[in-house]
């Protein structure tokens, strides 16, 4: 007697009819967890990724949060191994560096939205506050983009004379302050006004110019030149 032809698994052809409406549809056709596990079948094979999928979104809260987790947050989740953990914090990085060619690897400074998007996937999601600067010449192009303080999650120590020795170093005549909070709030400290004051008039003898002062968070971004506070 012909032994039976074992039934196929439930999401036999799950995969392909994932990557078909992706590929006619794009990104409005999957809802969160299906774009997550139509990634996932890339790294892991033969299984139903879309439990893990559920719970990867379910334990960092979110799409974004489970790119923005480390890879050693991502391998403690039950069911996802280094390769898809390895996985996950490349594409993140693909789109961090897809919007730095946008923002700052181009001559002339982009729209600010353009220079808003890098600056929000680049540092949006960090657990701890960063400084950075982007540095400009006397045309007002992008000449280099540099981290110049990392900090805790409540407060990074910024010395107006590293952010000058840096512009100095790339010969630049404007900068663009930018840095992270972290706990979301979008208004800047005193703190952060007296730091960008400092600056100010720390740059000025040198004839360099603080164009903006810029204030990242998950959920948007605060300019202080938008604001007059320079």
């Amino acid at each position: 007697m012909k032994a039976e032809k074992p039934a196929p698994p439930h999401y036999h052809g799950h995969r392909q009819r994932l990557r078909a409406r992706f590929l006619t549809g794009g990104l409005d056709s999957l809802q969160d967890y299906e774009l997550l596990e139509l990634l996932l079948t890339f790294a892991i094979p033969f299984s139903d990724v879309k439990p893990l999928a559920k719970r990867l979104i379910s334990h960092f809260g979110s799409f974004a949060g489970v790119l923005d987790a480390s890879f050693e947050e991502l391998v403690k989740v039950m069911g996802l191994g280094e390769y898809s953990a390895t996985l996950i914090r490349l594409v993140k990085g693909c789109a961090e560096y897809y919007l730095k060619e946008q923002a700052i690897q181009r001559r002339s400074i982009p729209s600010l939205p353009v220079l808003v998007d890098y600056c929000r996937t680049s540092l949006g999601g960090l657990k701890d506050e960063q400084f950075r600067v982007i540095f400009l010449n006397s045309q007002n192009e992008i000449i280099a983009e540099e981290t110049i303080q990392e900090g805790t999650v409540d407060q990074t120590v910024v010395y107006p004379r590293k952010v000058l020795e840096a512009a100095l170093k790339h010969k630049a005549t404007g900068l663009i302050l930018v840095h992270n909070h972290p706990s979301g709030k979008l208004t800047p400290s005193a703190a952060d006004r007296e730091l960008t004051r400092a600056i100010i008039q720390a740059a000025q003898p040198l004839a360099i110019v603080v164009h903006d002062h810029l204030i990242i968070a998950k959920q948007g971004y605060y300019s202080m030149a938008e604001h007059h506070l320079l």
